[in-house]
């Protein structure tokens, strides 16, 4: 009798913590409302010691996971976007299942995209991974609602790689260093689909390669550009080809 009344009281005990925690009466529900309240009202630095109070003393709870994601919104909506990439890498790493890794990907995108510089001429990392995310995206989410925007940030991401990379080729041109000039238009045919950057390139490395005095390699791109280019370019490449056949 005595161990039926144990097992009953046992019983009891079980369905209250699992009453209170729907009804949001646990210690770790209390700490991530409040978290969120704070948060709602951009008092961050309060809400951050709401979540860590979280991950210390309710760390197996069932607010642990959302409290971690919440943290990384946090670092975003600061706008201190290095820290936030990282904190919403780290949330995917240790949940890759969870029903919001649609959302923490875009927002790894963001985090990347929003460190983009102003200008061309400054590092364009933050664009070759904001790009990689945002790629992430629309491969594995294709019907989410993240795929607009995403397809938006990627052809602005591409046209500031695309623009720079042009600048590079350009100036080692124009300074007579044909050898990395080339190289750097190759580098724009392999990874650029737009057809005027296309053009441009595939006029410089004919131009590029005569200059270098590499007459057969300079009729093989010939061969290979002259019905790609834009006709504007037509005249130029007759040139090119006439001196490199000459001098073969």
């Amino acid at each position: 009798m005595k161990h039926i009344t144990l097992v009953f009281v046992f019983i009891m005990l079980f369905t209250s913590c699992s009453s209170d925690k729907r009804d949001g009466r646990t210690e770790a529900e209390k700490l991530f409302k409040e978290a969120q309240e704070l948060m709602d009202a951009e008092r961050y630095i309060l809400a951050t010691e709401k979540l860590n109070l979280i991950k210390t003393q309710h760390p197996y709870s069932f607010y642990a996971t959302p409290a971690e994601l919440m943290q990384a919104d946090i670092l975003y909506e600061q706008e201190n976007y290095i820290e936030a990439s990282a904190a919403y890498l780290l949330f995917r790493d240790f949940h890759p299942k969870h029903e919001k890794v649609p959302y923490v990907v875009y927002k790894i995108a963001e985090s990347y995209y929003k460190q983009i510089p102003d200008t061309i001429d400054r590092d364009l990392e933050p664009a070759i991974e904001a790009v990689k995310y945002y790629t992430e995206v629309l491969q594995k989410y294709p019907d989410s609602s993240y795929r607009p925007e995403a397809e938006k940030r990627i052809n602005s991401s591409t046209k500031m790689l695309r623009e720079k990379d042009e600048y590079i080729a350009d100036f080692y041109f124009k300074t007579q260093e044909f050898s990395a000039a080339r190289y750097w238009y190759l580098d724009i045919l392999e990874n650029h689909q737009e057809p005027k950057t296309r053009s441009h390139a595939m006029l410089r490395t004919i131009l590029a390669t005569a200059a270098l005095k590499e007459w057969q390699p300079c009729l093989d791109y010939v061969e290979k550009f002259y019905q790609l280019v834009d006709k504007e370019s037509h005249k130029e490449i007759k040139s090119a080809k006439a001196i490199c056949s000459k001098e073969l």
